[in-house]
């Protein structure tokens, strides 16, 4: 029996988490190569397109992802020099920056729609719909709790 096969399952799974992250912005970063763009603007743009009816603030795009202010604007600029993206200084407050998806950054999208099913596809191959549900659910209460505990101490049961 592998050493790994012996852990248990919360510290395997939080291995895990890590583990796939790091595969996950790996693989997706050298699929995304052709088309110049890496796997933290996809996700990006992804975030911006999804989540939000308007567009988001920098800090809002940052607080969605998890990520600080600071790398949330470094990504927003690549994308900015790229085309598919706008920073735009908010009408009614000119200290803050909105995220706006461009008119390029439609088609480009669009583009790329075909492959990115294939991919998303192909990742959750043999993993029933059932399956997904459950573990969608326990993804879900994850980010809550991380998000419970990210400004306060890590508390005991």
């Amino acid at each position: 029996m592998r050493k790994i096969d012996q852990l248990p399952d919360r510290e395997y799974i939080l291995g895990s988490l890590f583990i796939v992250a790091n595969k996950l912005d790996k693989i997706m970063d050298k699929e995304l190569k052709p088309f110049d763009i890496t796997s933290k603007q996809w996700i990006l743009s992804a975030v911006i397109d999804t989540l939000f009816d308007e567009p988001p603030t920098i800090k809002e795009a940052a607080n969605e992802m998890g990520s600080s202010h600071q790398n949330i604007k470094q990504v927003a600029l690549k994308l900015e020099n790229r085309g598919l993206l706008n920073i735009e200084k908010d009408k009614s407050d000119g200290r803050v920056s909105r995220l706006v998806m461009s008119e390029e950054s439609d088609t480009f999208w669009k583009s790329t729609h075909e492959k990115g099913n294939l991919f998303t596809n192909n990742m959750f191959t043999g993993i029933e719909d059932e399956k997904l549900s459950i573990f969608r659910e326990t993804l879900g209460k994850i980010l809550e709790n991380l998000v419970k505990f990210e400004n306060t101490e890590v508390k005991e049961d």
